[in-house]
């Protein structure tokens, strides 16, 4: 594991981490202006780096130094802590990220984060940011668009049979997320039930924590082999125990590692915090690699 002073072994597994999200700390404020602009309604959100700042101690983004290089800051802190490859979007600051993904392709890989209102056009861009990157991702964020779209809406449909076609699995933000923007209509849990039933095919990937409806999540993973859990957002002390309990008993290959840095989390506070998470030894291997090099084709 290269530059970390003192590595942690997780069940003997201890460096070559897969973090399936992960940015560069540039400018964001451009990343979330439409939903500043068209969602949030609250002065506390219009003055915030990003929408949902008040639910994080430190935001690295807040702090960082804006004449760094961002992709050198983020390759660093994944050197520091053994992360080998970051999943990175290419919506925010697409500059750098079009030169972390050219520089060094074997430490990032790319997700496209799509807009279902655009439709076809928007699966055009898919088509042809896979074709240039070679995609490992698309993400959506239902409640994060303007008008929202539900994950089981027909809007949704085009995006979900396309990544089923070209192999990509999804990553789809559940539950209350912390924007303060509605996330009751559109992003239940109980809405992926229909929407794996319709497309068997379809790897899905639950981000951010699924709240208030974790033990439903639990359940239609168990239902559906094709769903997935991943822990962004969340400092790891704050993992739902629903999902630790799941991991160490029948889920070991569901539960994905993803962090939140720069964006509201540094990998320090995580990497710090990790070891006490109360995973089984056969869990790590898979929660921090395994998983994640699976659903995103890195296995090779």
């Amino acid at each position: 594991m290269s530059g970390s002073s003192t590595p942690v072994a997780y069940g003997g597994f201890d460096g070559g981490f897969i973090d399936t999200l992960i940015g560069l700390p540039t400018d964001h404020r451009q990343l979330y202006e439409t939903m500043r602009r068209q969602m949030l309604r609250d002065a506390g959100s219009q003055e915030m780096t990003m929408p949902a700042e008040y639910m994080f101690h430190d935001v690295p983004l807040r702090d960082g130094d804006p004449d760094a290089d961002p992709v050198a800051v983020t390759l660093a802190e994944m050197d520091r802590f053994g992360v080998e490859v970051g999943l990175i979007g290419l919506g925010a600051a697409p500059e750098a990220a079009a030169r972390a993904l050219t520089d060094h392709p074997d430490r990032f890989v790319g997700c496209l984060t799509l807009d279902p209102n655009r439709g076809m056009e928007g699966i055009r861009e898919l088509v042809a940011a896979h074709e240039r990157w070679g995609l490992r991702a698309v993400a959506v964020f239902p409640h994060g668009v303007s008008p929202q779209v539900p994950l089981d809406a027909p809007l949704m449909y085009p995006i979900y049979a396309k990544c089923v076609e070209l192999g990509l699995p999804i990553f789809l933000t559940v539950g209350i997320a912390g924007p303060r923007v509605p996330s009751t209509k559109v992003q239940k849990v109980e809405l992926l039930d229909q929407v794996m039933y319709d497309f068997p095919e379809l790897v899905v990937v639950m981000r951010h924590g699924a709240e208030p409806w974790v033990e439903m999540a639990v359940k239609l993973m168990i239902k559906w082999p094709n769903l997935h859990y991943s822990t962004s957002a969340f400092a790891p002390r704050y993992y739902p125990q629903e999902i630790v309990d799941y991991a160490n008993s029948r889920g070991a290959d569901r539960i994905l590692y993803a962090g939140y840095f720069p964006m509201g989390l540094t990998l320090e506070r995580i990497f710090t915090e990790m070891p006490d998470v109360g995973f089984t030894d056969d869990v790590w291997p898979n929660f921090l690699r395994g998983n994640a090099a699976r659903i995103l084709g890195l296995d090779g």
